[in-house]
């Protein structure tokens, strides 16, 4: 018999968004991961029409435990859009064209224990089979060498971690058919800016979708012009083994019929430096170098990112009216 949770803000959250919102939701238990005599549900969820050929938008958070911030700002986004959903028809209307998914809290016992990687020492976001072709900083980049160092992979050919392989059956099951497919993957951590990164993490190889991701890149700028994101593909920042995202970019591609469909995987990159800058002593704290600790910096981060959402959703809707 497993114990009872106690104190889990983020799970709290996201079973009252199961609950409330009921009628616009078909909520699925993807797997169930046990730590510590704990079991620790992974929940996602599919909002729309029952269609998965129509343009879809995927929104994804916690895959670090760390970076809270980034299950926040989904669960933030959702419980915000179901209480406008009680009122504004022409919101209903919209979201009869489109699809939403999700999974929020990717790894729900490394956010529970305040870890980086799930219970078993593993980094789900070095998890993938996928090596990068320009080697990555040692360790920083993806390692074997034991799960007690941050960015362990897991072993090498064993299977992916539950939480990764959940993440990515899912992706498949309800993004793949799409003709329009985007997600979202929110995290923190890195620099001062906020990034908006794309493929790939392990090689500096050309995206073969640049053509849409300039022109995303562009109606972004167009408009909303005064806007914090720095759009770039990852490698830019720093190289890793075993991205996810790299990986579902590349079963994609070998699905079939992938040719006529698009798949834009994003990665959101909160600048946590700068939260750190203007509040050293947060350096102290394991969740201070990855969150806004302060209130008021937390309330700016969802002000902030919760439009990127929206902007993002219209534009899955949309697409052909921007990728010409």
């Amino acid at each position: 018999m497993s114990k009872l949770l106690q104190k889990f803000p983020e799970q709290d959250r996201l079973l009252k968004i199961l609950e409330s919102g009921r009628q616009w939701i078909r909520p699925r238990l993807l797997t169930t991961v046990k730590a510590q005599g704990f079991d620790f549900p992974v929940y996602g969820f599919v909002m729309g029409p029952d269609d998965p050929t129509l343009p879809t938008l995927g929104l994804f958070g916690g895959v670090h435990g760390l970076e809270r911030i980034g299950s926040q700002t989904i669960l933030a986004y959702f419980e915000s859009l179901f209480e406008q959903l009680q009122w504004d028809s022409d919101l209903r209307a919209r979201l009869s064209g489109v699809r939403i998914v999700s999974i929020p809290l990717v790894n729900p016992a490394g956010l529970y224990f305040g870890w980086r990687s799930n219970p078993n020492g593993v980094d789900l976001m070095r998890n993938s089979p996928v090596e990068a072709r320009i080697k990555p900083a040692f360790v920083l980049g993806g390692h074997r060498v034991s799960p007690k160092l941050p960015w362990y992979r897991g072993e090498e050919g064993a299977a992916m971690e539950l939480e990764a392989q959940a993440l990515v059956d899912f992706v498949k099951a309800e993004m793949f058919e799409s003709s329009m497919a985007m997600a979202l993957d929110v995290h923190s951590g890195f620099g001062f800016k906020d990034r908006l990164w794309y493929p790939f993490a392990g090689s500096h190889d050309p995206f073969p979708r640049m053509n849409e991701v300039k022109k995303l890149e562009e109606l972004l700028n167009r408009s909303f012009p005064n806007h914090v994101y720095s759009v770039e593909p990852q490698a830019a920042s720093y190289t890793t083994h075993g991205d996810l995202w790299d990986h579902l970019w590349e079963l994609h591609a070998e699905s079939p019929g992938s040719k006529e469909r698009i798949f834009l995987p994003w990665t959101l990159e909160m600048g946590s430096w700068l939260w750190v800058r203007k509040n050293p002593l947060q350096l102290f704290s394991s969740m201070g170098v990855f969150n806004p600790v302060k209130i008021h910096r937390y309330r700016r981060t969802l002000r902030r990112h919760l439009p990127l959402i929206d902007f993002l959703l219209r534009a899955t809707k949309n697409h052909k009216e921007w990728i010409r």
